[in-house]
């Protein structure tokens, strides 16, 4: 190498004198052949020091860029989701090396938690990752709640959708918890959760207390200013970072709860660095330290009617990846729907104000909502044309609706 350099140097002198280089010669002092001497007068450098090899993830490079540049996505949720795209992307390992190489890497947290253990069946851990905002291909705007609870022991994790956070939500998104581990824990764990707690008082609500009695476990607050002590909901809620990397990837609210069913089942399965073996995994030996569920009489009082929606100025509400109608001033209101032998009842502070049948289109005006709302907005007019308008823009939402 050092042989190289001095003929590299001593050809460019040679150029600047316009001197013509006697290549054999040149080839006995630097101990090479006059082949190598004429192919670096004639321009050659050497060998790159770095090889510019092609990597598996360079067709994905700005997708990549653009997912980590997403508030709150990490490097591991980004990965997760090529991973899904295309198995043939490489290990963690080297998609981690691509994004520090081309500096798309995020900060990480080097803060300091100490480490608590529970005994199998003791407690839940539970929180809202809240006012989550993701658009759908088609650029519909989603804000939703996702319920987040963990197995102290085991580290499983539950996710749950959910549109509002209501104490009844709470309630009904606990209960879901329970039947999908089979049973109940002998207590829960929560920061002070307004919808439950009375935050003056420092206490939960009655409703909540007697809620808690009837399903059969006790609940209990994180000590003030020392959230920690619910540490392992926390990391299960950076888990939710994977669901980022989705944003403009889903078409219907079903499509987008799916996914978040598949992260859940997907977190579970990997192996836990503190525990050394996947939430799954443990999760069969604790469950045996589970309480029965008590009888589906008293789970389904809070599974049923209970779901909440919101109207939008279309005088519309969506269920089930369809909409459908009610009176205008029902506009921006928050509903309450339950669903009976293929029937939705529809009511306002416990007051039934419709019911629509359970539809596969995806847009379901009752004809008198309709009417309603073009005449207050075609105040000028008359009844016979706004009837007419009615008709006809129906029958076009109800083609456009079946394609």
């Amino acid at each position: 190498m050092e042989n190289l350099n001095k003929l590299k140097q001593e050809l460019m002198i040679m150029k600047t004198e316009n001197m013509k280089p006697n290549y054999s010669e040149l080839a006995r002092l630097h101990n090479c052949d006059r082949r190598t001497v004429k192919k670096y007068d004639q321009g050659y450098e050497g060998k790159p020091l770095n090889r510019n090899k092609e990597s598996k993830l360079d067709k994905y490079k700005e997708d990549i860029k653009c997912k980590l540049e997403l508030p709150s996505s990490t490097i591991k949720s980004t990965y997760e989701y090529f991973k899904e795209k295309d198995e043939n992307i490489g290990n963690y390992s080297n998609f981690y090396k691509y994004t520090i190489k081309n500096k798309f890497n995020r900060k990480n947290n080097n803060k300091f938690h100490p480490r608590y253990e529970t005994d199998f069946g003791r407690q839940l851990q539970f929180d809202w990752k809240e006012d989550i905002k993701m658009y759908s291909k088609y650029g519909e705007l989603f804000e939703f709640n996702i319920f987040s609870s963990t197995l102290s022991a085991s580290r499983l994790h539950i996710f749950i959708y959910s549109k509002f956070k209501t104490r009844i939500d709470v309630q009904r998104c606990l209960v879901r918890t329970f039947k999908y581990i089979g049973g109940v824990p002998d207590e829960t764990l929560t920061d002070n959760m307004s919808s439950i707690v009375d935050t003056k008082r420092k206490e939960f609500y009655k409703d909540f207390i007697s809620f808690s009695k009837n399903i059969g476990f006790i609940p209990k607050k994180c000590k003030p200013r020392h959230a920690y002590t619910k540490g392992k909901d926390e990391s299960c809620n950076r888990f939710m970072s994977w669901l980022i990397s989705y944003n403009g990837e889903f078409e219907t609210e079903e499509e987008l709860i799916k996914i978040i069913e598949q992260i859940n089942l997907k977190v579970n399965k990997q192996i836990n660095e503190t525990i050394g073996v996947p939430p799954i995994m443990l999760f069969q030996k604790e469950k045996e330290y589970l309480k029965p569920l008590p009888n589906n009489k008293i789970m389904n009082n809070y599974l049923y009617d209970t779901l909440l929606t919101k109207v939008s100025n279309e005088s519309l509400f969506y269920y089930k990846g369809s909409k459908y109608s009610v009176p205008i001033k029902f506009i921006n209101r928050t509903l309450n729907l339950r669903e009976e032998n293929n029937k939705l009842y529809v009511y306002y502070n416990k007051e039934l104000i419709t019911i629509h049948d359970i539809s596969n289109k995806y847009i379901n005006y009752k004809d008198e909502h309709y009417t309603e709302g073009l005449m207050a907005l075609l105040k000028h007019k008359n009844q016979n044309e706004i009837d007419d308008i009615s008709k006809k823009n129906l029958e076009l939402i109800n083609k456009l609706s079946e394609v």
